[in-house]
């Protein structure tokens, strides 16, 4: 009796493959390919689940945050498991999509994207893929993506609804040719004043994911050209073509004359996290932590416990998350002059 042949390489695509976009060529495309996921929180999960399951080689993965139970009702990569053992959630990621699937690479990179490693985190990459919940960041991807001719896909979601926007380097329009400039603090809605409802995640994500396909595999050419926004709760969906935006040549960034995010002119090293209570401060250039130090001398001010990812010192109302590159969340405010003040207490100047 003859043994089964062992499964080959492609043999898990099948159906994939059987979809004739794509195929056998396009498949082995996406092997090739490697591609950045900035936020691997609700849309990101969704994006690196898909992309793993669908076959691209290379994922690299990064996030500022970690795991808290909120995260659960829309974050899918995640259990409570992951929560309760404290860890970042692009190490979580990580460890789900290698159990997903071992054939590719996952990288993990626990950091704030920023103007001092956007431009490493995007060394040899084919595709940009944005999972984050804020303009400041985003508006540093589309100067990223406009500098080193690196397509990118944007989304955003907020209550019941969402929007995406496919961008080609000098082929479509970017964020700026749309927005101009980020919208100011408070003028637009978030998680935390309008709350999100799980769907609208993954159908943004989703249609994320198939754009990214769609250029991974060799077929730019199918990609969307509008903006797409669709509303769940009310069934409506729109889109807006952008034609007219790049064809008006106003946009600096898309005539490669100013990159003020990329440069560091725009943007700021403090963020409030949306529907967090919490601050992050961030310190680029500053000298790595030793969170074992750090543990000790903190040992009596509040309640510590660590690993090796980071470190959490809750003391009186708040709880303080601090990372090796001395990155920290300070949970329990909104106010940055407050976080500020804590960190400088309980970590230092």
């Amino acid at each position: 009796m003859n043994e089964p042949s062992p499964p080959g390489p492609l043999d898990r695509y099948v159906r994939q493959m059987r979809y004739s976009p794509i195929g056998e060529e396009g498949q082995r495309r996406l092997l090739d390919s490697r591609v950045l996921i900035c936020g691997c929180g609700a849309l990101g999960s969704v994006l690196a689940n898909t992309l793993a399951r669908a076959g691209v080689g290379h994922l690299r993965i990064v996030d500022r945050d970690f795991l808290e139970l909120n995260n659960l009702q829309r974050q899918v990569l995640y259990d409570e498991q992951d929560v309760e053992a404290g860890i970042p959630k692009a190490i979580a990621a990580q460890n789900r999509l290698r159990r997903i699937n071992s054939q590719i690479e996952i990288e993990a990179f626990v950091a704030d994207v920023a103007p001092a490693n956007i431009a490493g985190l995007l060394e040899g990459v084919d595709l940009l893929l944005d999972g984050t919940d804020n303009f400041e960041t985003r508006f540093l991807l589309n100067d990223a993506s406009l500098k080193f001719r690196i397509p990118w896909v944007y989304g955003g979601c907020v209550g019941a609804e969402g929007q995406t926007m496919t961008i080609l380097p000098g082929e479509t329009p970017c964020l700026r040719c749309l927005l101009q400039d980020a919208p100011p603090p408070g003028s637009t809605a978030t998680c935390d004043s309008a709350g999100i409802v799980a769907p609208i995640i993954n159908v943004i994500a989703s249609f994320q994911a198939c754009e990214a396909l769609k250029i991974l595999a060799g077929h730019r050419e199918a990609i969307s050209r509008t903006l797409n926004l669709i509303e769940m709760w009310d069934n409506r969906l729109k889109q807006i073509n952008l034609d007219g935006l790049l064809a008006a040549g106003g946009c600096p960034g898309c005539r490669g004359e100013e990159y003020p995010w990329l440069d560091g002119q725009r943007g700021s090293q403090t963020a409030v996290l949306c529907g967090r209570n919490s601050v992050q401060l961030s310190f680029p250039g500053r000298e790595s932590l030793s969170l074992e130090m750090l543990a000790r001398q903190l040992e009596g001010v509040g309640r510590v416990t660590s690993n090796r990812y980071l470190l959490r010192l809750a003391v009186d109302d708040y709880l303080l998350t601090v990372f090796p590159d001395g990155r920290a969340i300070i949970g329990g405010t909104e106010d940055v002059a407050e976080a500020r003040s804590l960190y400088a207490r309980y970590i230092g100047n």
